[in-house]
Parts: structure tokens; C-alpha cells; sequence
């Protein structure tokens, strides 16, 4: 009599303990009535009838996905190999169950044929200079699609862009290049800044003779300086006005002697 009693007792009770699912803050359960949605449960004790309902498990958190290397041809016909990071997280746990199969899976193949098609529309030199730009462009592409499945795309980043080595090698050649043009450009801004600081250097010479005998005792200075075996012989500068003032009358009277010949 006692065994009769005992066992729906041993039967109610083990119904009832796997009728109870305890659910973390950061997962949801989609719970179904006889194959029809109900409703959405959590977090903490939820309560499934078995054979009656059924709960799909959903985690809310941000998922972290590796995008696989992808081979993708740019704009300038460079054959690269690419991949990515991808993070998003589930914000309707209904739509993510009921809207797509596998919403994990769905996202990542979504992720591949994105960022092959977004990176074939650019040259080389914008996968490797502009990331951020392309980052924003693939992560608001598959944001917009994936809405539909409840799932927010928080951020996407390119990993690495692997380049063949006979690309390396062009690129590095470029970059020398490019180094040697700004070198030499550089070098001619100077050249141009010091012909011009020479000229001004020139003109005040020319207009103040105490200038040119302070830059000829400056020039006497730095030869003695360099050379301690070489004798220097001071010349003063007035020598050389009379020489030149007696240079300027013979070209002058030149003139008037050709004439009296003549």
C-alpha cells in the first residue's frame, strides 16, 4: 500500500525536477508551446513541461568570430589574402531562432562574402593605409543585414593582409623610391633657401664695404685655422678699390686713344 503511494509521489517529483531550468543573467530562453513560439523566459528559474514545451537556449553576450583567410582580388588586380575579426551579440533571441537556422553560422558566411566584396572594390594601397574606412563600410553592411536575425554587429577589424613576395618586393622598391624623391626634393629646398640667403648675403656686401672687409678677415681666419703651414698675406681692401678705380679710367681713356689713332 505504502509502495503504491510512493512511486507517483517519486515520479511527481522527478517531473518536476526536470521541469526547472535555471537560466544565467546573460542567457535567455525561447520557449516553445507545442511547436508554437510562447514566449521569452529569463533569467533565473524557469519552468519547462516536458513533452508539452520546449526552450532554446540563447547567450546574450558578444561573440567573437574569426573571419578565415579569404583570397581577394583588388580594383588594381592584386591577388591578397585576407582576414578578419568579428564581434556582434543577439538582441532579439526570438528573431534569432525563428528568423534564421543556425544564427552562428549564418553570420559568418555573411562575414566572408562581405569582406570579399567591399576589398575587391578598393586599390592595394587603400587595404593597407585606409582599415578604419573599410572596417566602418564591412561592419555597417553586415549590421544591416544580419537586423533581420536579431543580432547586432558591434565591430569589425582586418587582421592581416598577406601580400606574395614578389608584391613585397615591389612595394619596397616603391617606398625607396618614394624616400630618394623626398630626399632630393629636400636637398633642393635647401639649396634654394641657402642661393637665396647668398644673394641677400651679395647685396649688402655691395652696398656696405665694412661687410665685404669683415667676411675677407673671416675667410683669412678660417684658411689659417685649417692650414697652420700656410702663410697668409693680409691685403687691404683699399688696394683693391685703387686697382679697380685704375682699371675704370683705362677702359675709359681706351676709347679716346683708338680715336686719335684713327
Amino acid at each position: 500500500m505504502i509502495l503504491s503511494y510512493f512511486v507517483p509521489v517519486v515520479l511527481v517529483v522527478m517531473l518536476f525536477a526536470a521541469s526547472i531550468r535555471i537560466l544565467p543573467e546573460y542567457k535567455r530562453g525561447v520557449v516553445f508551446f507545442l511547436g508554437r513560439y510562447q514566449k521569452v523566459k529569463g533569467p533565473g528559474m524557469v519552468i519547462v513541461i516536458p513533452g508539452v514545451q520546449k526552450m532554446e537556449v540563447v547567450d546574450l553576450r558578444v561573440i567573437t568570430m574569426d573571419v578565415p583567410e579569404q583570397d581577394v582580388i583588388s580594383q588594381d588586380n592584386v591577388t591578397v589574402k585576407v582576414n578578419a575579426v568579428l564581434y556582434f551579440r543577439v538582441v532579439d533571441p526570438e528573431r534569432a531562432i525563428i528568423q534564421v537556422e543556425n544564427f552562428t553560422q549564418a553570420t559568418s558566411q555573411l562575414a566572408q562574402t562581405t569582406l570579399r566584396s567591399v576589398l575587391g572594390k578598393h586599390d592595394l594601397d587603400e587595404m593597407l593605409s585606409e582599415r578604419d574606412k573599410l572596417n566602418d563600410d564591412i561592419q555597417e553592411i553586415i549590421d544591416t543585414q544580419t537586423e533581420a536575425w536579431g543580432i547586432k554587429v558591434a565591430n569589425v577589424e582586418i587582421k592581416h593582409v598577406d601580400l606574395d613576395e614578389s608584391m613585397i618586393r615591389a612595394i619596397a622598391r616603391q617606398a625607396e623610391a618614394e624616400r630618394e624623391r623626398r630626399a632630393k626634393v629636400i636637398h633642393a629646398e635647401g639649396e634654394l633657401q641657402a642661393s637665396k640667403k647668398l644673394v641677400e648675403a651679395a647685396n649688402v656686401m655691395q652696398e656696405n664695404s665694412a661687410a665685404l672687409q669683415l667676411r675677407y678677415l673671416q675667410t683669412m681666419s678660417d684658411m689659417s685655422n685649417k692650414n697652420a703651414s700656410t702663410i697668409v698675406f693680409p691685403l687691404p681692401m683699399d688696394i683693391m678699390e685703387a686697382f679697380k678705380d685704375m682699371k675704370a679710367k683705362h677702359q675709359a681713356s681706351a676709347p679716346d686713344n683708338q680715336q686719335n689713332g684713327a
